[in-house]
């Protein structure tokens, strides 16, 4: 199999990586909370036979997560939450605690606080937000305070993360380096932070990617039909 071939295959597989990243965004366009994908190539360098030059081919080095705030939308659901600015919601997953930013929260059978996986949402002193069940009208401050006819009974915890975020699913970030509470935290009731995927951009995208990788594969194709041809003048002298 020639270089070229070789640096072909290498740059469409890294193309096909980079398709699925791009699906994978389109779907979770309407996820709320949801933050995008960006695939990220890397470049190497290859010795070759001929010790003459260097085969240089491109491959996928990973992903990196776009976590600019996405729009609000206004719900007027009671438990409805979103992170104006810097911040998570925590919740305990079986996993462990993870950090999100999708705060389409509801109650359980025993009046904690849960996300729509069934995970609970932590408070900021650690333990599952409770909430009675006879509680009316509750209120959500802007830091989080849970209160109902004017008495707090508990504060949604939200929390900044102190290195990278690691994608642990969906919605979910792990953050290995630790988090602490915030502050000053801007929390808002009835409203859900949408995804950050722009439907077109990504489109676009994907009419690109899907180009290259047509280009790519016609130059294997040609390469490949250049050997043949070569082969077969071999095989008549």
């Amino acid at each position: 199999m020639s270089n070229a071939i070789y640096a072909a295959l290498a740059r469409q597989t890294g193309l096909m990586n980079e398709m699925q990243v791009v699906a994978n965004n389109l779907a979770n366009s309407s996820t709320t909370g949801y933050k995008s994908d960006r695939a990220v190539f890397a470049e190497f360098v290859a010795g070759t036979n001929n010790n003459l030059s260097d085969l240089s081919m491109g491959t996928l080095a990973g992903h990196t997560t776009d976590l600019e705030q996405g729009g609000l939308r206004f719900t007027n659901g009671t438990f409805d939450l979103a992170v104006q600015g810097e911040g998570y919601f925590l919740v305990e997953t079986p996993q462990g605690q993870r950090l999100t930013r999708a705060g389409h929260f509801q109650l359980n059978a025993e009046s904690e606080l849960i996300d729509s996986m069934g995970n609970r949402v932590l408070s900021a002193g650690g333990g599952p937000v409770q909430i009675p069940g006879e509680a009316t009208n509750v209120s959500i401050a802007g830091d989080g305070t849970i209160s109902f006819d004017g008495v707090i009974i508990d504060q949604v915890g939200v929390v900044q993360p102190e290195g990278q975020l690691t994608r642990a699913g969906g919605t979910m970030f792990a953050a290995e380096e630790g988090f602490q509470q915030m502050e000053e935290p801007r929390v808002v009731q009835g409203a859900l932070e949408q995804s950050n995927v722009s439907p077109v951009l990504e489109v676009a995208r994907m009419i690109e990617v899907q180009r290259a990788y047509e280009a790519g594969q016609a130059l294997i194709e040609g390469e490949d039909d250049r050997i043949a041809k070569f082969i077969s003048t071999l095989r008549q002298l």
